[in-house]
């Protein structure tokens, strides 16, 4: 690293390593890594799902499952960003994942998903829009508010949204999608239920996807035999795109999508039914097996490789939340090897919904309750 860039580093970590005035400070843990520390940077919120940060030094963006997208600068929660779509609040359905456009400097751009009512909210599905963030110094809004993609077809319940967003080095978006419960549908190509789907970033369908022109299947579809993948990363180092889904009482699963690829929902997976019920098969030819699966099940959701200088140890693991146990699983990933190496911070802070990067290259976590966190973890000096 160059003198200059290197300063920089440094300054952005020293603007970054300020607690708020108060902040909780737990710990200090001893992990693989050596001991760390965990600080509640702010909260509460409504079932914090996602965390986003800003240029500014720090400044995110929460969203919150009830409908609301909030703004924290240095500790300081917004009033409700005004301008975020109407959102169906109900059971798993709500406002979800937030991600800044890539070239978020030059177009101002951040992507949302959510439940979107339909019929007066009888029915739901996923839905993805972009808009314009603006917070100028007044209040902060959305301006420009699109949607560009709607999961079809829209069902009752209010479960298995998935709702990650990743955007790959070639420009496109990838988009997790649950099977909204309907599991005898996820096989069927001519729905969105349970598929990874990739898109342009205005919405538009790539034209080297898997099944475009094909009569009957949905263009958008990339991948499909999912069940419900509320987690999804990209791996720095290659570039490589990977998802994390729910199983039912077992077979929660680390997955990279191919084009094209079944991965089995329902017909393969491991572990078994609530009910007890083994699946027809644990693995089939024709079907992806996944890199790696829980059993019994530990809820994942959000998930990121880490990439950052704070735990050199760390660099290039992957880091998965998860709502039973209220752990975070660190996953050693050697290429296409996956294997669980650590389980931190069991039933100490609760179920824990997004796991982030942060700019100065601390772990960043959210914790699903109506008093709802967002926390850091920081070497132990």
């Amino acid at each position: 690293m160059r003198l200059g860039g290197l300063f920089t580093a440094i300054l952005v970590a020293a603007l970054w390593s300020v607690a708020p005035a108060g902040a909780d400070v737990s710990g200090p843990f001893e992990t693989s890594a050596g001991p760390v520390r965990v600080e509640r940077v702010a909260g509460p919120f409504d079932h914090p799902w996602a965390i986003a940060f800003l240029p500014k030094p720090g400044t995110f963006l929460v969203t919150e499952r009830s409908g609301t997208l909030r703004v924290v600068r240095d500790g300081s929660i917004s009033a409700p960003v005004r301008g975020v779509p109407p959102v169906l609040a109900r059971g798993q359905g709500g406002l979800l994942d937030v991600v800044l456009d890539p070239d978020f400097a030059r177009t101002s751009r951040i992507f949302l998903t959510f439940s979107e009512p339909v019929q007066g909210g009888r029915r739901g599905r996923t839905a993805l829009a972009t808009g314009l963030f603006r917070d100028d110094g007044g209040a902060p809004r959305l301006e420009d508010v699109e949607v560009i993609f709607r999961q079809e077809p829209a069902l009752g319940g209010s479960r298995h949204f998935g709702s990650r967003i990743v955007f790959s080095d070639d420009g496109k978006l990838y988009l997790t999608l649950g099977d909204r419960g309907s599991r005898d549908n996820v096989q069927d190509l001519s729905n969105h239920l349970g598929k990874v789907i990739r898109l342009n970033l205005d919405g538009s369908v790539p034209s080297d996807n898997p099944f475009v022109g094909q009569d009957g299947v949905r263009p958008e579809i990339w991948s499909y035999g999912h069940r419900n993948p509320q987690g999804a990363a990209k791996r720095p180092s290659d570039g490589a795109y990977f998802t994390i889904s729910h199983g039912a009482a077992g077979g929660d699963e680390v997955n990279r999508p191919k084009p094209g690829k079944n991965f089995g929902w329902p017909e393969v997976s491991y572990g078994t039914h609530y009910s007890g019920r083994p699946f027809p098969a644990a693995t089939r030819a024709d079907v992806e097996p996944p890199l790696h699966y829980w059993d019994p099940s530990i809820a994942p959701s959000g998930a990121a490789f880490y990439d950052g200088d704070l735990f050199p140890e760390w660099k290039g693991d992957l880091f998965v939340g998860a709502l039973r146990y209220e752990l975070i699983s660190r996953l050693d990933v050697d290429g296409d090897r996956v294997s669980e190496a650590e389980r931190l911070f069991e039933d100490e802070f609760g179920r824990i919904r997004d796991v982030r990067v942060g700019p100065e290259g601390a772990l960043w976590f959210a914790t699903d309750d109506d008093e709802g966190g967002i926390y850091r973890i920081l070497p132990a000096r």
